[in-house]
């Protein structure tokens, strides 16, 4: 099994509701963001995906979370707009790029502190 893995950043507000301490007020992060897809196969250039590629899908997507209150974001309407949750949009955003290519999307790791992250892989089957 080949992977590949890639990191990225991007700043953002959010609050999340209901669920007590400080984090019920309005803060924000310097969110790092790691990607790692993996295949069994590479193309024909021997490699299972160009970084470049990866690293711009993945900016794509974090270019519509960069300096924004998550709160107000379509995708996290009517939920917390926590690490776990913006993972999974990562997540899920990703898949839908590499699927055709045959190449699974492992983990999305995101980093909300140098001492603090979540991880999604995706559901369990």
């Amino acid at each position: 099994m080949f992977r590949v893995t890639i990191t990225k950043g991007f700043s953002a507000a959010h609050v999340l509701k209901e669920i007590g301490g400080k984090c019920e007020e309005l803060h924000g992060h310097n969110f790092k963001v790691e990607v790692t897809v993996s295949s069994g196969n590479l193309n024909n250039e021997n490699i299972l995906i160009d970084f470049r590629v990866l690293k711009a899908w993945t900016a794509e997507i974090l270019e519509g979370l960069d300096h924004k209150y998550l709160n107000d974001l379509p995708q996290f309407r009517g939920v917390n707009p926590s690490s776990e949750v913006v993972a999974k949009h990562i997540y899920d955003r990703l898949s839908a790029k590499t699927r055709p290519l045959k190449i699974k999307v492992d983990k999305v790791v995101v980093w909300e502190s140098d001492n603090a992250r979540v991880t999604y892989s995706g559901a369990r089957t």
